[in-house]
């Protein structure tokens, strides 16, 4: 947990000055951001981060169950979940395309929504096979958001937004000393294997990786 702030509404603006923050106190060489499908996230995302950008598959499956029949639903989330359960980025595309194909007839509009999101929806298959799961949803700060929701709706109303930080701050805290001592999220193990490619890619990074080894182990 790196950093939260509280706005009126889910705006462009907002969302640009809590990015620009992050990144005057430090943020730097984001690969990937994951998110909702919110506008001004989103292009808040790619001025401030300038990374690639992972759509919600999760809520992007459940948007698509608004667009078509409920006699149909169960046939358009299972194609959808076969897209995001290829071996690769080049699978994941062939069976967009053969979805598209066949259920072009009968839902059109999920068709049109699918191509024009496609890019954002498989963002995430470069990234080693063991992140897949874990990098497609915003399902765990979903889950954190729940708890917030729980915890300051017995509060009701708060004189300012420094109580309303308070608490939420106090819960991420929590939830951050919760997993250094467990197993992370994505374990160090595979985070490596982004980073040795990083190395590899970049001689300069290697060399600033030994430094940085080398200042720790003299403090």
């Amino acid at each position: 947990m790196i950093g939260l702030d509280v706005g009126e509404v889910e705006s462009g603006a907002f969302s640009t000055e809590c990015l620009r923050s992050l990144r005057q106190r430090g943020l730097s060489g984001v690969r990937l951001a994951v998110s909702d499908d919110h506008e001004g996230l989103k292009t808040a995302i790619a001025r401030m981060l300038t990374s690639a950008w992972q759509r919600c598959t999760v809520h992007f499956v459940r948007d698509m169950l608004y667009h078509c029949r409920r006699d149909q639903r169960g046939l358009v989330a299972a194609a959808l979940r076969e897209v995001f359960n290829a071996e690769n980025q080049a699978q994941a595309r062939e069976r967009v395309t053969h979805m598209i194909a066949r259920l072009e007839p009968v839902a059109p509009k999920v068709c049109r929504l699918l191509e024009d999101a496609e890019e954002d929806l498989i963002a995430f298959y470069p990234f080693p096979p063991e992140h897949w799961t874990k990098l497609r949803s915003t399902n765990p700060l979903e889950r954190v958001n729940k708890e917030i929701g729980r915890r300051t709706d017995v509060v009701g109303i708060f004189p300012n937004d420094t109580a309303v930080i308070r608490l939420a701050g106090a819960l991420l805290s929590e939830q951050n000393d919760e997993r250094l001592v467990q197993r992370g999220y994505l374990s160090a193990e595979s985070m490596q294997l982004i980073l040795s490619a990083e190395r590899s890619e970049d001689p300069s990074l290697e060399q600033q990786h030994q430094k940085e080894v080398a200042e720790l182990n003299a403090a």
